[in-house]
């Protein structure tokens, strides 16, 4: 008969053990669980690459669960973005859609977040929750800064001002996932040497050009470093685009090539 002992030594023993497996090293860490995350961590992983997903919260989905305001549906377009069909990665990631007209698809935000999330996780992607990721481990060769993973904390530390170290996990890339605020590219900007850049914020609301510019520049920031999703509007001032998730599918998935491309 078991008690509670053991239920305690179970979760211990094999999240520790997982954690020192990442620690020693995968091939990306993606930093934020949102729409462009997930679904670069679906490629990703199912490319052969080793990932893993650090979430600050202790959900997944990002900005898709509130939908529209509140409203409880989404919108994912069938169009072209920059070579990318939204509406044929949501159904490849078996998304349910609904045809509203000759552009856009419906789906319920809570579908779109559980098939994204089950696709990154059936592809072999590992998604860890309640982690802040808070620096970046770096090194310099040949005056080159290179970005070689991750400074964490548990979130609750984060949030409750807790002067506790961090600790770290090493990866052959990181990603920006983190949407509106460009967490990850921050760091970077002010904390790496030999980095010239500033991130701001995305622009105001042009819905169709936001949507076909933020999958035109994802991609690589530093070595080793690089972004998807609305980081990426954001480090670039792009337009914003509001409840209408393709860019953010097409964002990931572009991504997720990228680095097959560069690590394999």
């Amino acid at each position: 008969m078991f008690d509670e002992a053991s239920i305690t030594k179970a979760i211990i023993e094999r999240s520790s053990k997982e954690l020192m497996e990442i620690a020693r090293g995968v091939d990306v860490i993606i930093v934020g669980a949102g729409p462009a995350g997930l679904t670069a961590a679906h490629y990703l992983a199912k490319g052969g690459l080793r990932t893993v997903i650090f979430e600050r919260r202790v959900s997944m989905g990002g900005g898709i669960a509130g939908g529209g305001s509140l409203f409880h549906k989404v919108v994912v377009e069938d169009a072209d973005l920059e070579g990318y069909n939204p509406k044929e990665i949501a159904e490849e990631l078996g998304v349910p859609l609904e045809k509203y007209d000759e552009e856009f698809y419906i789906t319920d935000a809570a579908a779109l977040v559980a098939k994204l999330s089950n696709a990154a996780v059936d592809a072999g992607a590992k998604i860890i929750m309640g982690v802040h990721v808070e620096d970046l481990i770096y090194r310099v060769e040949d005056g080159v800064t290179k970005v070689r993973g991750v400074v964490a904390l548990w979130s609750p530390i984060y949030i409750s001002g807790l002067h506790v170290d961090p600790i770290f996990f090493m990866s052959k890339a990181v990603v920006d996932a983190t949407g509106h605020d460009a967490e990850v590219l921050k760091v970077a900007s002010e904390k790496l040497p030999n980095v010239n850049f500033k991130v701001s914020r995305e622009y105001g609301a042009w819905a169709s050009e936001g949507e076909r510019m933020v999958v035109k520049y994802t991609g690589k920031i530093l070595d080793g470093l690089y972004a998807a999703g609305m980081s990426v509007a954001s480090f670039y001032r792009l337009p914003r685009m509001g409840p209408i998730f393709g860019g953010m599918l097409a964002s990931g998935k572009k991504l997720a090539e990228t680095l097959l491309s560069e690590l394999k």
